[in-house]
């Protein structure tokens, strides 16, 4: 049963909660079918293959399988996804984070749950989108809307007004600011570098985004929700910067706002478990391998250059590496901490039209931070929780020794909660760019709602493996190229 829900396109917790068994029970009974699929041949051209593991290493794999390279996944863990995965039944998410006892019955059957260990969601005209539908993942996967995007200011939240519809009805502006801002996306809309006409005198690599801002005379708390809430800028370094990202990036959140109207943003419904659930399929159909439960005892070197992987005492060559920095310690730095606090609740967040699902962004401004603090809200309606249940999880970027107490006005959003899961990770940065080594290192996910900033650095990744620009187009999968995989 397990090996026909998975054949069939069906994930990991999909199976898992069809059939009633653990996600790591159906990832074992699968792998095992798996690899008795493989032949000879293909276990003795192992030494030929790319080895992956864990996080966007997964979106990776699948781009890489797909431009014909030979991949072995492996995976320490016994699910797929390592800190992008989403934890089920809840029983083992309390474990996870030591919790004592078992989850009251209130939380109702521990398999209705699927919680994220980080907070993400995706742009829905962003980059992951994009690599969703070239690489048609899409077919193994469903989203719904997250229902509004909103923004701190002063202690309470506001919509976030994107379009110039929003800009005049916003409570959040008076009306004169009103006016001004509406004008501001009026430019921005009608901005393109190759139609002078269209830039009023902005130089799109010269002028900054402070100087834009000046130009149309926009207050600090338009500045604030403008550039955290629509550019997604977590700190105030890109005002003294060239404006054309930053226009750029608010391009994007209005397109993604346009295709579906509530909210610029997508979330999968079972967990984002499901994402690199769906890559390492894409891997898998290409040819890829993937091994869970795979401890790694050591990178083999030869000459200061990655020649294999050695797991339980045999050694599995290759060429290229991609890994995470916490196997490789000593090619990474310290680069800060990152605090998320996992709420359970049986409320939505107060002054949000009683959505399922939203995301707040709090300006570092409005609390006197350095970096903003996120939270996003799923719910039951995204068969991630227990009928009746929402899930909450705050993030940010670690300033003093006291983090918990860095995210209360977040917190204080969410009053009541039922259970709180804390956890603080350390940031790493690769020192080590892998041009003569030939391991490539992936950062840890920052304290962000969105996908993009991780996408930007696969993309540069893959130009340092491949030695060549990313392009879309070389991920498209070919009408022929199905290998097993049944065209819809």
């Amino acid at each position: 049963m397990v090996v026909g829900a998975r054949c069939a396109s069906l994930s990991v917790s999909r199976t898992a909660t069809l059939l009633g068994f653990s996600c790591s029970t159906v990832c074992c009974v699968y792998q095992g079918w798996s690899t008795t699929q493989r032949t000879s041949s293909q276990q003795q051209a192992s030494d030929q293959k790319w080895l992956i593991d864990e996080r966007g290493e997964c979106i990776l794999s699948g781009i890489m399988s797909v431009n014909g390279k030979k991949v072995l996944h492996m995976d320490r863990n016994s699910y797929y996804g390592g800190d992008s995965a989403s934890i089920t039944p809840l029983e083992d998410f309390y474990k996870r984070f030591n919790i004592p006892g078992t989850p009251p019955e209130s939380m109702g059957k521990g398999r209705d749950w699927n919680v994220d260990l980080v907070p993400k969601f995706l742009m829905a005209n962003g980059q992951l989108v994009k690599m969703l539908l070239f690489t048609e993942v899409t077919r193994y996967l469903d989203f719904k809307v997250i229902e509004g995007s909103f923004v701190y200011k002063g202690g309470k939240i506001y919509k976030v007004p994107s379009t110039e519809t929003e800009a005049l009805a916003s409570s959040l502006m008076g009306l004169f600011e009103k006016r001004r801002f509406r004008k501001f996306l009026v430019f921005v809309a009608n901005f393109d570098v190759n139609d002078p006409k269209t830039l009023e005198g902005v130089d799109p690599h010269k002028s900054t985004m402070r100087d834009v801002y000046k130009k149309f005379d926009l207050g600090q708390d338009v500045i604030d929700f403008t550039g955290h809430a629509l550019a997604l800028y977590r700190t105030d370094d890109y005002l003294d910067q060239p404006c054309l990202e930053s226009i750029n990036r608010i391009k994007l959140y209005s397109e993604s706002l346009a295709r579906y109207g509530k909210s610029p943003y997508l979330y999968p419904l079972y967990g984002l478990g499901e994402l690199p659930q769906g890559f390492a399929r894409l891997s898998a159909i290409y040819g890829g391998t993937y091994m869970l439960n795979k401890p790694i005892e050591e990178i083999v070197m030869e000459n200061g250059k990655v020649v294999g992987v050695k797991s339980e005492g045999e050694v599995a060559r290759c060429k290229q590496l991609i890994c995470d920095p916490s196997y490789v310690s000593d090619r990474v730095t310290k680069a800060g901490q990152v605090i998320r606090v996992i709420c359970i609740m049986s409320h939505p967040i107060k002054n949000t039209s009683d959505a399922n699902s939203c995301q707040i962004i709090i300006p570092q401004n409005q609390v006197n931070r350095k970096s903003d603090i996120y939270v996003c809200m799923i719910s039951y309606a995204h068969n991630v929780a227990a009928q009746g249940k929402y899930i909450a999880i705050v993030s940010t970027t670690v300033e003093t020794n006291d983090p918990e107490k860095e995210i209360k006005p977040a917190l204080d959003l969410l009053e009541p909660v039922e259970q709180k899961f804390v956890s603080i990770s350390d940031q790493f940065a690769p020192t080590d760019l892998g041009t003569e080594s030939q391991i490539f290192i992936s950062r840890a996910y920052d304290a962000t709602t969105h996908f993009e900033t991780t996408c930007d650095d696969i993309k540069d990744i893959y130009k340092r493996m491949m030695g060549t620009e990313f392009d879309f187009e070389e991920m498209k999968r070919k009408k022929s190229d199905i290998f097993g995989d049944t065209e819809q």
